[in-house]
């Protein structure tokens, strides 16, 4: 605001008070001059006061340009001038060239659009023709590479069990191992049940008593000859097993580094191991010519003076003495006692951590007698302290029974069955358990009794979709992949069927509710079993709930 004076007659003034607003928006220039001499700018009146707001007449305007068509003309016209000339009185113009064109049959627009629908049709028709054959080519390749692949999986699955076949048939034909044995006495057992009910169904009275004499006496025959192999089965694998223990003294230290390279130092210990290790091969070498055998004797010899004590002494005087004794030209043969004692020695003397550092952390019996003290069980049935990893003991186990060579003896002598179908089957199992990486517990709390409890008494030895029964083509795998393994939590499947139910996504929508209350069945039945074990009761407990939370929701 500011105050001005304003003439109102000749000679009179009034005071006026004059506000001025400052405009929201920018005015537009109307127009002004400016004074020469001072360089004031003055503008018109228009520019400086607010224009008049019309009156909302409550319709909607629009500018002039919305409503007008823009047009422009401009003129077109050809490049060359070009006229026709017509034939008339004083001029003449040849027609024979000229072409006489006449006007086609006149057609509608519904005409027009029938035919290119006609048209359409026709491409279509066309175009399903092509699709349907190369469809029913893709079909016929497809059909042509699943028959392929299916007579590639049936020779491969015929190629694996001749295999199997072959591998079992070697085992027992030259049996090496525990299982072996264990394979060869369950068939000798099956042998023995089927040659005792062909004798009781066909013969009676003496004969029937006189068949059963000679298969008892071919039975312990074959018994004999079991043993036989047993031995010689065990001296393959002690010299294995002593062999398999120097090489595991004489590895140098490996680690590997941040470029992925491996990195290997050879300490004393090792040092030391592999010169063992070479005395040890150079002395249970047989048939070597005399001048070998005697320099390796002298380089035994001098190892072992290294150190004196009673074992060194003895050592010392038995290749004295078999030197002594190739000096008069013994034959080999009587020599062949002298040798093994030397060598039993030399393997006692290798076991000892004063003479060879390296073999410490390998051995079984601790050296510190106060470790023999910590987890040893007494065995009631071979009289022995054994550790506690010689006891077989079950899920379900309150007390330490028998160790693992008493049940072994136990079977051999009477059930005879063969455990090395539910052994491979835990084995996968705890292999497939691990790879999901979810911390599985319960798996490893199962022994082989239990497993083999859950697939004969639970599962009947046969798989649950195809009924088969071939322990070497069944595995467990979990029911619900979301949840870790549990025996409630578990189906047997062949290795198919476990591929294909692993993939499935919905168990409700792929299998039916009679097949779905089935397996509920056998897992409370699982659920009754273990319920009964301390360490199961826990986890039993947790899906428990687990389950109870899952109906909620």
């Amino acid at each position: 605001y500011f105050g001005t004076s304003i003439l109102t007659g000749s000679d009179s003034f009034q005071e006026v008070v004059v506000r001025i607003e400052r405009p929201t928006y920018n005015k537009p220039f109307l127009g002004g001059f400016r004074n020469v001499s001072t360089g004031v700018e003055f503008h018109n009146a228009g520019s400086q006061t607010k224009p008049k707001k019309q009156p909302d007449k409550g319709i909607q305007l629009f500018c002039k340009e919305t409503q007008t068509v823009v047009e422009r003309n401009k003129l077109q016209q050809t490049r060359n001038t070009t006229s026709t000339q017509m034939t008339k009185i004083g001029l003449y113009v040849s027609n024979v060239t000229d072409k006489l064109l006449s006007p086609g049959k006149y057609f509608t627009a519904e005409e027009y659009h029938k035919r290119r629908l006609e048209a359409v049709i026709v491409l279509q028709k066309y175009f399903r023709r092509w699709h349907a054959i190369n469809l029913v080519q893709n079909l016929k390749e497809q059909r042509r590479l699943r028959l392929a692949w299916e007579a590639q999986e049936e020779l491969r699955e015929k190629r694996e069990k001749e295999e199997k076949l072959w591998r079992e048939y070697e085992r027992k034909l030259n049996p090496k191992t525990k299982e072996d044995f264990e394979l060869l006495y369950h068939d000798l057992e099956l042998w023995m049940q089927e040659e005792t009910e062909r004798i009781n169904r066909t013969l009676t009275g003496a004969e029937r008593k006189a068949a059963l004499c000679a298969l008892l006496e071919e039975e312990t025959q074959l018994i004999a000859c079991i043993g036989m192999h047993k031995l010689d089965a065990n001296v393959e694998n002690q010299q294995k097993a002593i062999l398999h223990l120097l090489g595991k003294c004489a590895q140098p230290r490996k680690w590997k580094a941040f470029d992925g390279k491996v990195t290997e130092m050879n300490t004393q210990n090792s040092l030391r191991g592999k010169e063992l290790l070479e005395i040890y091969h150079s002395l249970s070498t047989k048939d070597i010519p005399k001048d070998e055998r005697i320099s390796v004797l002298l380089t035994l010899r001098g190892t072992v003076k290294e150190h004196e004590c009673k074992l060194t002494q003895e050592i010392v005087a038995l290749i004295d003495r078999e030197v002594d004794l190739m000096s008069r030209d013994v034959k080999e043969c009587n020599l062949e006692g002298l040798r093994k004692r030397i060598c039993t020695l030399f393997v006692q003397y290798i076991k000892i951590p004063e003479f060879n550092p390296g073999v410490a952390g390998f051995l079984k019996v601790p050296q510190d007698p106060l470790k023999l003290y910590k987890n040893v069980y007494f065995c009631h049935s071979c009289e022995s302290y054994l550790p506690s990893t010689e006891f077989p003991i079950p899920a379900n186990s309150r007390t330490i029974g028998r160790c693992r060579s008493c049940y072994q003896l136990d079977n051999e002598a009477r059930q005879r069955e063969a455990y090395l179908k539910y052994r491979l089957m835990l084995e996968n199992l705890r292999k497939s358990e691990v790879d999901y990486q979810d911390d599985s517990k319960i798996v490893f709390l199962v022994q082989l009794p239990d497993l083999q409890y859950l697939i004969e008494n639970i599962w009947n030895c046969q798989s649950a979709l195809s009924a088969c029964s071939d322990l070497y083509d069944l595995v467990m795998v979990r029911w619900d992949k979301h949840y870790e393994w549990s025996p409630w939590n578990t189906i047997l499947l062949t290795k198919e069927e476990a591929d294909a139910h692993l993939k499935l996504c919905n168990l409700q929508k792929t299998y039916e509710a009679p097949f779905i209350s089935r397996i509920e069945q056998k897992h409370i039945r699982a659920k009754n079993y273990f319920d009964q074990i301390p360490a199961m009761s826990s986890f039993l407990h947790r899906s428990n709930n687990q389950a109870n939370a899952n109906s909620y929701k």
